[in-house]
């Protein structure tokens, strides 16, 4: 229901905590220099007062969005149930009859150790086909090969399986 899915939503929470903290550092740095500095090496005039200005209101922009962002993630996990499915369940009055099950964090990050989930590489799953919730003919075809070169011939030329018939 929306662009965000199971190949991608570790590289979307990376997204989010990654601007969410730059926010953050720079209304830190701002702040300081405008409370804590009393030199005057400090002030601010002219056109510096208006940038600051402005990247004072992008820096709480960005950072009340990814902060509402980063809960609907968080919820959406914790429930399993996407937001476009949340509101038409609420639409429905049906958001109690929810079947849905939390997703779990490997699902997400995957399987590499957890100094691995804050790095922007893709996830190694478990079982990539339940995540993703479908199988692709080529990994079909893949996975048949590798099964056919795997049986044990006889010497003869025979497969165990063609003996045992």
């Amino acid at each position: 229901n929306n662009c965000v899915g199971a190949g991608n939503m570790k590289h979307f929470i990376l997204f989010l905590l990654y601007t969410w903290s730059c926010s953050v550092f720079s209304l830190l740095l701002l702040g300081w220099n405008y409370f804590m500095c009393s030199s005057e090496e400090c002030t601010f005039n002219g056109v510096l007062t208006q940038l600051v200005r402005a990247v004072t209101v992008l820096s709480i922009g960005a950072l009340l969005f990814t902060s509402s962002m980063i809960m609907n993630v968080t919820f959406g996990l914790l429930t399993g149930i996407g937001t476009i499915d949340r509101l038409k369940k609420k639409a429905n009055n049906s958001i109690g009859e929810a079947v849905e099950e939390p997703i779990p964090l490997k699902d997400v990050f995957g399987i590499g150790p957890y100094w691995t989930w804050l790095l922007p590489v893709d996830p190694l799953f478990e079982d990539f086909d339940k995540v993703v919730g479908y199988s692709t003919t080529q990994r079909l075809l893949r996975e048949e090969t590798r099964d056919d070169t795997d049986r044990v011939f006889s010497p003869s030329g025979l497969s165990k399986d063609m003996l045992s018939i």
